[in-house]
């Protein structure tokens, strides 16, 4: 055959699955053992190890002794590692992680000789959009892809194009994936047979000429002793996978084009239920990507004092390893979900550290009865907060201007009061702490002894004092300073900080008479004035109708809401919620052969919580009757339910309805206990017009879908995708805080908010013939208990570009942090950090880097635009997804002005003065 196939020994390592990962991690170690015991025997012996450096980090954790040995077989170009730490799921992490995993396993690899360079992506259920252009500016021009691909490729290469333009050579995997090749070699007999079948297949998808590419090995397999002399016995040769790639150029002229996404099921499952399942899990890796990416990086890289990278480098160990492609994806067992969600939540809390640590340091200027306020966007920034103030004074600016607040609740005073010997009410002080507060001071009156506490205090308390004046005492009272929790409108500078405090009335520089007095409350409370330069109307609110200028929200007898917008966008029936029956598995949806959709409430009740004028809040609670699980699913799960269970469950879903001013979407939090099984739920929205696409966002891109999904490979194409921060059909978008799984179905847009099933895979699942793993009970994944998803609803007419800003608004809360400066400081004049602006173009990322601060950005627009980039900015350049620094950017006045084609990431290196 002279040399016609080129075998590839691998191991498709799936770090933890259907075993947790230190039970994977034992057989990796014997593994290994092997391979390089293997390949130190046998010099013609190559192996590439699945494109991850983890397995390497796993392994040498066991054996540190073995480095050595690893190095050399990779310096020698025979054993292959890298590009990624981690074989990720492209589609439930963030942009930035997938860059923070590349440039975590490259960097690794380099420092045991040299990362693969290819960006192997065997196993992923599907591609995103933009990694063409990721892994090019990381600088990689191969990419290597199995699942996914549409059934317009007929051949082994093509060129995939991401929404930029960049164009990557991409070696797909036909023919059985990451294992074409896997069954050639099981025994000597019949070898020669078998390579000619195999070399008929592949021709056909290769072309008569060139090598055809064998992917020898399969999940979690080691070398087959003998592998060099059967190689050599058909005439063929064994190389690495970048061996084989990288005999090609990186051009891509006269290859088939496929463009965007690659989530197709023409050619192998994409598994798309992973999605859905375990919605709690994708809820935490939000929340702490948010927390690392967005907060605690960008403060500490503008406020903080020394960088702490080693916190951070921790946080982002977690996240990474956290969004393997069966970890994030909830398709595992329950002791690695469990696994997942620790790592996630620890890098939350890491981040919660970092930004803690900088926002206290900012809190030091700020007198102790004041609030810090920052702002994590790169855009000034007019906003609602919640604060919890002492008193009952109006509350201010730094320039001493009334700021406009709203009362929402009044915290008791009277903390205890009741008969004991006073003594024992000794006991309770530790130094001047006092239930949970410090004494200011105390009293004796008549046989009551009355202690004031507050949440801070100067005074200076010495408990002797306090004894000989306890004689006739029989009750002790104790009292605290009056506290109020107030929503305020505040207007903070870009990635910087403002603050507010109460002061007496006389204190207050009240707005000149020609300004606009808050209509709900009068000229006679300044406190609640609005500046004429505020554009933020006063919110109104009953039981049935919000409204802010901006957004009306009338809430219907049903439950649902109508939403018209400034522009007369309006949508009828929002909220809907269906619940339908799912017995199928954690990697995909299928409904009981007879199915019962339940979508009216028995009863519904509606509550105000509040009525403005800056937030109105209605409590909508709707009570269904939900099937306790699907009939027959627990007895034999071999055979799919036939329909769903007779016994019902009253289930209460409750809906915070919210409007703040100042806002165009309407904020939800949903909220419901699970005591059901093998269920989905949906929050469904009519859309305003008819719609032929959605758009969603997610991973540096906005991604256009059509209605239906291409099928073609035996799993039934179901038309559920991925949105990360926003999804938007038909003059309506939902703002989200986590991935979330949608569908436009008869003119409504499907928001899944639970879907709950009891097996890691289903032998016979009605929507997909073939078992994606092995039928093992997964009972934490039906998500028993109480369940709640926070996102909003915003009615639009023109662009969904509209929605791009007010999602960056909604998924980044300004922070509020009590003072902690003496209490006679003034406030402190507010401070930017540093600006971003442009059309469409969003930060992704903000850190320090080797003394230099680094900004990354995306351009979220289809056409040309420009990043304004200013804050006494001194010198700048530019730099590639690894970090390594390029050109000279041209900073002029402190302001860098970056052009960016369509749909760009780019990042720039800068000092400020």
């Amino acid at each position: 055959m002279s040399k016609e196939i080129v075998v590839v020994p691998h191991t498709h390592w799936d770090r933890e699955w259907y075993e947790p990962f230190q039970r994977f991690r034992l057989r990796l170690v014997a593994l290994l053992d092997e391979v390089l015991d293997t390949m130190e025997r046998e010099p013609a012996y190559h192996f590439t190890l699945d494109g991850q450096l983890a397995c390497v980090d796993d392994y040498l954790e066991v054996r540190p002794e073995n480095r050595d040995r690893v190095a050399a077989l990779v310096e020698s170009g025979r054993l292959a590692v890298g590009p990624w730490q981690i074989l990720l799921d492209e589609f439930l992490c963030s942009g930035e992680n997938i860059i923070r995993n590349l440039e975590l396993g490259m960097d690794r690899a380099d420092k045991l000789g040299g990362a693969m360079p290819v960006g192997y992506l065997p196993d992923m259920f599907g591609h995103t959009a933009q990694m063409p252009q990721i892994l090019r500016k990381a600088g990689l021009l191969h990419a290597c892809v199995y699942r996914g691909v549409p059934s317009s490729v007929t051949t082994d290469a093509f060129a995939w194009v991401a929404p930029d333009g960049t164009a990557l050579r991409t070696q797909y995997l036909p023919a059985g994936g990451y294992g074409n090749g896997a069954h050639l070699f099981y025994d000597a007999q019949g070898l020669e047979e078998r390579a000619a079948a195999f070399v008929k297949t592949m021709r056909e998808w290769h072309g008569p000429e060139g090598s055809l590419l064998a992917m020898y090995g399969t999940d979690h397999s080691a070398p087959v002793r003998g592998l060099p002399e059967m190689v050599a016995a058909i005439g063929a040769r064994m190389d690495t996978l970048s061996g084989y790639i990288g005999s090609y150029s990186g051009e891509v002229d006269g290859l088939p084009e496929v463009h965007g996404e690659l989530r197709s099921h023409a050619r192998a499952n994409i598994l798309p239920g992973v999605i859905s399942v375990r919605a709690h899990v994708k809820q935490a890796m939000g929340r702490a990507e948010r927390m690392v990416e967005r907060y605690a990086e960008p403060l500490a890289a503008l406020w903080g004092e020394k960088w702490p990278g080693r916190f951070l480098d921790m946080a982002w160990w977690r996240l990474v390893d956290a969004s393997g492609h069966d970890s994030v994806t909830g398709c595992g067992v329950d002791e690695t979900a469990q696994q997942v969600a620790a790592r996630i939540a620890e890098a939350e809390q890491l981040g919660q550290a970092v930004r803690d640590m900088v926002t206290a340091r900012l809190a030091r200027t700020v007198p102790s009865d004041g609030v810090l306020i920052v702002n994590p966007t790169p855009d000034a920034r007019g906003g609602v907060v919640i604060v919890d103030v002492a008193g009952m004074d109006p509350l201010v600016d730094p320039w001493g201007r009334p700021v406009p607040t709203q009362p929402l609740e009044y915290a008791a005073t009277l903390l205890l009061d009741e008969e004991m010997d006073p003594a024992t009410a000794l006991t309770f002080i530790h130094g001047t702490e006092l239930y949970g507060q410090h004494i200011t001071d105390w009293t004796v009156e008549g046989d009551t002894l009355v202690f004031t506490v507050a949440r801070e205090t100067s005074v200076v308390f010495d408990v002797d004092d306090l004894r000989g004046a306890l004689d006739g005492v029989t009750r002790v009272r104790i009292v605290a300073e009056p506290r109020r929790t107030v929503a305020v409108l505040v207007e903070a500078p870009p990635l910087g900080h403002t603050s507010i405090r109460p002061v007496p009335h006389d204190r207050v520089y009240g707005p000149a008479r020609t300004e606009r007095v808050h209509p709900m409350l009068g000229e006679h409370h300044p406190s609640c004035w609005l500046r004429s330069d505020s554009a933020a109307l006063p919110v109104r609110g009953d039981h049935e109708v919000l409204d802010n200028g901006l957004l009306r929200v009338t809430i219907e007898p049903e439950g649902t809401l109508t939403l018209v917008g400034q522009d007369g966008t309006t949508v009828t029936g929002a909220g809907r919620i269906v619940d339908r029956g799912d017995v199928g598995d954690t990697y995909n949806y299928a409904p009981p052969l007879a199915d019962l959709l339940v979508s009216e409430p028995e009863r519904v009740e509606v509550e105000l919580l509040c009525s403005g004028p800056l937030v109105s809040i209605v409590e909508v609670r709707r009570t269904y009757r939900w099937p306790v699980s699907g009939e027959g699913v627990d007895g034999a799960p071999e055979v799919p339910a036939m329909t769903r269970s007779s016994r019902t469950e009253d289930i209460t879903v409750t809906t915070q309805v919210e409007l703040r001013a100042g806002e165009p979407f309407v904020r939800l939090r949903v909220e419901f206990d699970n005591r059901c099984d093998d269920h989905r739920v949906r929050l469904h929205v009519p859309l305003p017009s008819a719609a032929t696409h959605s758009y969603a966002e997610g991973q540096f891109a906005v991604v256009t879908r059509g209605l239906t999904s291409e099928g073609g490979c035996g799993e039934t194409p179901l038309p559920t995708f991925p949105a990360s921060s926003w999804v938007a059909a038909g003059g309506v978008a939902a703002l989200l805080e986590h991935v979330t799984e949608y569908e436009v179905e008869d003119g409504e847009l499907a928001l899944t908010l639970l879907r709950s099933v009891g097996y890691l895979s289903r032998n016979r699942n009605a929507l997909r013939p073939e078992p994606a793993g092995p039928q093992l009970p997964t009972p934490a994944a039906q998500s028993r208990g109480v369940r709640s998803v926070n996102l909003a609803l915003m009615p639009y007419q023109g662009s969904w570009e509209e929605v791009v800003p007010q999602a960056e608004s909604f998924r980044h809360d300004l922070l509020v942090v009590p003072g902690q400066g003496e209490r006679f400081l003034p406030l402190p004049s507010p401070a930017a950090g540093l600006s971003v602006t442009g059309e469409g173009v969003v930060m992704t990322s903000l850190r320090d880097r080797d003394g230099w601060k680094e900004l990354r950005v995306v351009a979220l627009t289809p056409e040309p635009t420009e990043a304004v980039i200013s804050g006494d900015l001194t010198e700048a350049r530019q730099a590639d997804l690894r970090g390594r620094p390029g050109e000279p950017v041209q900073v002029r006045d402190g302001v860098v002005r970056l052009p960016l084609e369509a749909w760009e990431i780019a990042t720039i290196q800068f000092r400020q003065q």
